[in-house]
Order: structure tokens, then C-alpha cells, then sequence
């Protein structure tokens, strides 16, 4: 499984890494794209920290820079989880500002559109699904589980043993005491 689950991370990040350079090295080609994007995050990212920037193509280069890194991340195997994690959450507005087919009228367009978006649910799908495979080891949820149920046996077993030494305590101290002497 090993060799597919390598080459699905492969196909599945490419597009991010490709569509993540060319958004770090030419922003403005998209800032029309995603304005209606930017301009409602914008305000939210000024009341989290008023540092972090809100101009659109601050924001379109900084999503490029998570796909981009995330994106290699994921095709070369390093920590794929957070990788594909990453990459679901830049998916969702690059999603929203690049195919909203709700707002075109010329049918044909408007298909296509439905189309990209489609296709990009299904990305968030892999990439949902690759944020969440462990790889055939035990998850963390698991795990923790496994642990609890592992230690309430080692208390199970520790109580039996402890009665069953005090049986035989009781049982040495009766026949001492009926012993001569």
C-alpha cells in the first residue's frame, strides 16, 4: 500500500504546488478573482491581530506560500497530516473566489464553473481523507484508548493478586497459629 499511497500524495499535490508558485511570484493576475473573498476575511483578520495583512495580494501570495509548502510536503511524504490539513483549509477560499458559479448568468460559463467547483470538493475530499490516514498505525484516538483499557487489566490483575497473596497471609497466620510453640 505504500508505493499508491505515496503516488496518490504526489497527484494530489501537484496542483497546489503549481497554482501555489504562480500565486507567490504574480498575485495581482488574481487579485480581481478573489476581491470578493479578501474583502470579507479582511475585517476578521484586522480584529484577530491588526499586524497580519488584509490587502488582497498579501493574502493571495500568503495562501500560494501554504500551498506551495504544504503542497511539497505532501508530495514528499513529510508530515502529511498537517500537509493535507493545510492544504484543505487553503482549498475552501481559493475555492470560493475562483469558481463561484452561483454569480454567473451565461449558462455555459456558468457550467463550467460548477464543474471546477465539483472538482475541488472532491480535492477537499482527498484531502480530508489524506489528513486523516494514519498509515495503517494506530491513531492517537486509539491509542489512548488502548492505554486506558491496558491499564485497567494491569489494576484488574493487581487486585486479584493482591486478594489472592492475602488469602494465603491469612491462611499462613490460622495454621501458624495452631502450630505448637
Amino acid at each position: 500500500m505504500r508505493p499508491v499511497r505515496a503516488a496518490a500524495r504526489v497527484m494530489l499535490s501537484g496542483i497546489f504546488v503549481i497554482s501555489g508558485a504562480r500565486a507567490v511570484s504574480n498575485p495581482e493576475a488574481l487579485v480581481a478573482k478573489a476581491k470578493p473573498v479578501t474583502d470579507r476575511v479582511s475585517p476578521l483578520l484586522a480584529k484577530v491581530d491588526p499586524r497580519l495583512p488584509t490587502e488582497p495580494a498579501s493574502l493571495i501570495r500568503a495562501n500560494g506560500a501554504v500551498q506551495l509548502v504544504a503542497g511539497l510536503l505532501l508530495a514528499t511524504g513529510h508530515v502529511t497530516r498537517p500537509a493535507a490539513a493545510a492544504l484543505a483549509g487553503t482549498l475552501v477560499p481559493t475555492t470560493l473566489a475562483g469558481h463561484p458559479y452561483w454569480t454567473v448568468d451565461d449558462p455555459a460559463e456558468r457550467a463550467q464553473h460548477r464543474i471546477h467547483f465539483l472538482k475541488n470538493l472532491g480535492m477537499l475530499g482527498g484531502l480530508l481523507l489524506a489528513a486523516a490516514d494514519t498509515q495503517g498505525r494506530p491513531g492517537l484516538g486509539w491509542r489512548a484508548s488502548h492505554a486506558v483499557g491496558s491499564g485497567r487489566r494491569s489494576v484488574r490483575r493487581a487486585v486479584r493478586s493482591a486478594k489472592r497473596d492475602a488469602r494465603i497471609a491469612v491462611r499462613s497466620a490460622a495454621t501458624a497459629r495452631r502450630l505448637p510453640g
